[in-house]
């Protein structure tokens, strides 16, 4: 989860949110933690009813029915392919300042094809060594950035003449909306480890207590980052690059080479956790009949959904390959607000469904479902035409499959 949350957009959020709320924008990640927190919760309670892969999609299948699962599904994986995809056109990017000859049309695609046939491969051979992997990238991602946020804060305090002021930005409502809209998708991928619970081994216990760590670790990186940034740059909104452009005000060169590092590691850390979590979600589809038969083939060795791990590698090769970071990241973060939606809702449905569930119950969910349709809805309300297209296109699509499915479920 925290190699999920804890993506690329560490390295390039904090210019674009001090941009709309200035000196507030350490304290806007609290704001955003809420609402996450209450979406969170929802999730605790409705996955821990489950230890089968699938996520989001299994969660509105069971509640609502095959059509409401089977665009829930659609929105899912598009939401993950499209987050993948938009990091690894910033792995190209953050690459390119030490190789800028990755930038070719025929270098980018090779780098492109290099990454996620490594990932396909060794998540191929079992979730363990993908799993393993993932942590790899996860420990060494928190240890570059713990060197960047403890030296901030050492130098802030030790040596205060390097300290400026953040500048008082007048935030307005859509300032704030704006502003969580950006971190609500830094926490984004919280709920993609829960793909892979059937391989897990105690996922109703271990869910919930896994939900509250990472968000939790992860708010405190994000406020401590964005409070060293806004601190030791005087404009910080202006850089595309602000964690690297702060270290520069307090590291020398190996710190800040670290740092750079760091951007690389994350990025590519982020891709190996999706080639982790999200062939799982297809391998649910196909499992219960609403994806063709071979996703849900188990490699006879390995014992992988091994079909649903290369043909994520291939559709996120084609997003990437086709698609630029803004289109991705678009596609990713409308979507992932639907997902979410039907998450909360599905709290009171699968507790009328399942009044005796051996399963973790939330205190007061009937209003954490509110709250959490109602933050969610919010967001909603500030989506653009564009990305109203996009989202209309995924359930057209989804909507044909509902129909392939029922056709072939009827035929046999």
């Amino acid at each position: 989860m925290l190699n999920t949350m804890i993506g690329s957009s560490i390295f390039g959020l904090p210019s674009l949110i001090a941009a709309h709320l200035g000196k507030r924008s350490p304290a806007g990640y609290l704001v955003a933690f809420a609402g996450i927190a209450v979406i969170a919760a929802c999730l605790a309670e409705v996955a821990s009813q489950f230890q089968e892969a699938g996520g989001p999609y299994l969660y509105a299948r069971s509640a609502f029915g095959p059509f409401v699962g089977i665009q829930i599904g659609w929105l899912t994986w598009l939401a993950r392919i499209s987050a993948a995809s938009a990091v690894a056109n910033l792995f190209i990017s953050y690459l390119s300042t030490f190789v800028p000859a990755v930038k070719a049309p025929l270098a980018r695609f090779v780098v492109i094809v290099t990454l996620l046939s490594f990932l396909a491969a060794m998540n191929y051979r079992g979730v363990s060594s993908g799993n393993r992997l993932s942590n790899l990238f996860t420990v060494t991602k928190l240890g570059l950035l713990a060197v960047f946020v403890i030296g901030g804060l050492a130098v802030l305090t030790l040596h205060p003449a390097i300290r400026v002021m953040p500048a008082n930005v007048p935030a307005s409502a859509g300032d704030w909306f704006d502003a969580i809209i950006l971190m609500v998708y830094s926490y984004g991928g919280f709920e993609a480890a829960l793909f892979a619970a059937g391989e897990a081994r105690n996922p109703r216990k271990d869910a919930p207590s896994a939900l509250v760590i990472a968000l939790v670790t992860a708010t405190i990186l994000f406020i401590a980052v964005q409070y060293v940034v806004i601190h030791t740059l005087a404009n910080p909104a202006a850089t595309g690059t602000p964690v690297v452009d702060s270290a520069r005000q307090f590291l020398g060169p190996l710190g800040v080479g670290l740092v750079a590092a760091g951007t690389l590691v994350s990025t590519y850390g982020y891709l190996s956790a999706n080639m982790l979590h999200t062939p799982r979600l297809t391998f649910a589809l196909g499992e219960h009949g609403d994806f063709p038969s071979a996703f849900a083939a188990i490699h006879k060795r390995f014992r992988t959904p091994y079909f649903s791990i290369l043909a994520f590698a291939v559709v996120s090769l084609a997003f990437s390959a086709g698609g630029n970071f803004r289109w991705n990241a678009t596609v990713s973060a409308v979507a992932r607000l639907f997902t979410y939606g039907a998450t909360a809702l599905a709290l009171p449905v699968m507790r009328k469904k399942r009044p005796e569930a051996d399963a973790f119950r939330l205190p007061a969910g009937l209003l954490f479902t509110v709250l959490a349709l109602g933050f969610t809805g919010v967001l909603v309300a500030r989506m653009k035409v564009g990305e109203v297209v996009v989202v209309g296109i995924t359930f057209v699509l989804a909507f044909l499959n509902w129909v392939w499915a029922r056709k072939r479920q009827q035929s046999e």
